[in-house]
């Protein structure tokens, strides 16, 4: 066996041919299947151009396309127990912890944040479904306690956009512990007479549908966001019926009168805009003020006089 020739040649050409290209280079639609440019689609706000699916989008992204200039403040968060029960089944609940938090670059599934929406100051947060799955536990819980007792302290609307999967099941009843917790915040923000609303994203269920997430005072669905408490299959195998065509999803609900609108992800922002001013009574953004004042009407010449005889 030639050495110089079998093993250090190809370990050579190995290491000069060696091309670095992202996982994340080409998305494939759940939906239709299409192989999409991620860089097409992250600029798309993560909807496929082609199919118009709306993929999942991470905390950080929403909180962009949310506030004014791309900037906030934000919020932070009482700490908690890491692991009060000690739980373990196949790993370490501390060990999924690290895990989902070297992924999202997140402490937990609930980020904050303080800021402007259309010059208007608001209070937003997102669930981010890659950890843990949006999942409840005792810091989530403290996360909407937090932004709910901001925006009662700073007098802003809170928008809570939801995913989720329910409650956190490595917590145990102190999970469940957050339901009335945060009804109980929500109830807070209703006496403050300040605005909530909620916008459930895919998928919106378990624990998270039956408190915070279905008490605004608006409910706004993306499109196609499977919103309910328990999923289709375990509903079919109870019940032993089939189900109708779309149950569950958000032009279900809102035909059914429990989602007030269904918006595109385009149009989001706008909306939501509007509906604070509304629902705060501040003055509509016009550009009235910035148009320049509307040119004189012409004068008709005088007509001529009769010539004198």
């Amino acid at each position: 066996m030639n050495w110089i020739s079998n093993v250090v040649r190809p370990k050579i050409r190995s290491i000069l041919n060696r091309r670095e290209s992202p996982e994340n280079l080409w998305i494939k639609c759940p939906e239709s299947g299409q192989l999409v440019f991620f860089k097409d689609v992250e600029s798309n706000q993560f909807v496929i151009p082609g199919s118009n699916y709306h993929m999942r989008m991470g905390a950080v992204a929403r909180l962009k396309s949310m506030f004014d200039g791309e900037t906030w403040l934000d919020i932070a968060v009482p700490e908690v127990s890491v692991d009060p029960l000690k739980f373990r089944d196949e790993r370490r609940y501390v060990d999924r912890l690290k895990d989902a938090r070297t992924k999202t670059g997140q402490n937990d599934a609930i980020k904050l944040g303080l800021g402007k929406l259309d010059g208007l100051p608001v209070t937003i947060a997102v669930q981010d479904f890659d950890f843990m799955g949006g999942s409840l536990g005792m810091a989530a819980g403290e996360a909407v306690i937090a932004g709910l007792e901001t925006a009662v302290d700073r007098g802003t609307p809170f928008i809570m956009f939801a995913a989720s999967g329910g409650a956190r099941m490595q917590e145990g009843i102190l999970s469940l512990m957050q339901l009335p917790r945060t009804t109980v915040a929500v109830q807070m923000l209703r006496d403050a007479k300040r605005p909530y609303i909620v916008v459930l994203t895919n998928p919106t269920t378990g624990g998270v549908t039956a408190s915070y997430a279905m008490l605004g005072d608006v409910h706004i669905a993306e499109p196609g966001a499977l919103v309910g408490f328990a999923g289709p299959r375990v509903i079919e195998q109870t019940i032993r019926e089939k189900l109708p065509e779309g149950f569950q999803k958000a032009e279900y609900l809102r035909d059914h009168g429990m989602v007030d609108m269904v918006v595109h992800r385009h149009q989001l922002r706008s909306t939501l805009a509007n509906l604070c001013r509304v629902l705060t009574r501040a003055p509509a953004v016009t550009l009235r003020n910035s148009l320049p004042p509307p040119a004189p009407a012409a004068v008709p010449p005088p007509a001529a006089m009769p010539a004198q005889a």
